[in-house]
């Protein structure tokens, strides 16, 4: 009895520790926020996107306040971190809530494409990286010409729904809304280019599942 009563558990014993270990890693391979080959990569965060600049977007205030969260963990991990700015010299000062710190780098750029006549590539290959988050402004123009280009070159990418807004669009007298805008964007991101996620789930070191349709 002493003898089946030893094999049971055994038996039972190790697709418990299967599933135990299955519950504590990621079920997306490459995701696990605490490697450190990860980059924060924040895109054109700047005045003249914010109310009273020159093209004010949809709620930027709570789209950098998301970021700043990202923006914090990313630090307190010491981890990589880049700001990708377009020159402008009109409101083109990074938002205060996200301002660089001295060590973190600062890239200025001329095109939607943030790795088009800039140092972003070799930079992010120097340091070793393979996997970018990504935030920033505007979801349909420089945050996804920086996702394609980015999976092109080789890199996993996560986007963070919430930390990238936009503003309606018009086009043939038709208006489509900024909601509209940047959902369709992560939709046609999502799967072929990225992972896309919020704000809370990522600190989860979840994918929001809910996204990814």
């Amino acid at each position: 009895m002493k003898k089946n009563r030893r094999i049971f558990n055994k038996i039972f014993f190790i697709p418990v520790i299967f599933v135990f270990i299955l519950s504590t890693t990621t079920l997306f391979p490459g995701n696990d926020i605490n490697e450190k080959d990860t980059a924060l990569i924040i895109i054109d965060v700047q005045y003249f996107y914010f109310p009273g600049g020159a093209l004010s977007l949809n709620n930027p205030e709570q789209t950098a306040e998301n970021i700043k969260k990202i923006l914090t963990k990313f630090r307190s991990e010491k981890k990589t971190v880049i700001h990708i700015r377009h020159n402008s010299k009109k409101g083109g000062e990074i938002y205060k809530l996200l301002t660089p710190l001295k060590n973190e780098k600062v890239i200025s750029k001329n095109f939607a494409n943030s790795f088009k006549d800039t140092d972003l590539l070799s930079h992010l290959k120097k340091n070793g990286i393979s996997r970018l988050v990504v935030t920033g402004m505007q979801t349909h123009m420089c945050v996804e010409a920086a996702v394609r280009a980015a999976a092109d070159y080789g890199f996993k990418c996560i986007v963070i729904s919430d930390g990238c807004t936009t503003r309606d669009l018009k086009f043939n007298g038709k208006i489509t809304e900024a909601g509209d805008v940047h959902n369709s964007t992560l939709s046609t991101l999502s799967g072929t280019y990225a992972e896309i996620t919020d704000t809370a789930n990522y600190l989860k070191n979840k994918l929001d599942t809910s996204i990814q349709q």
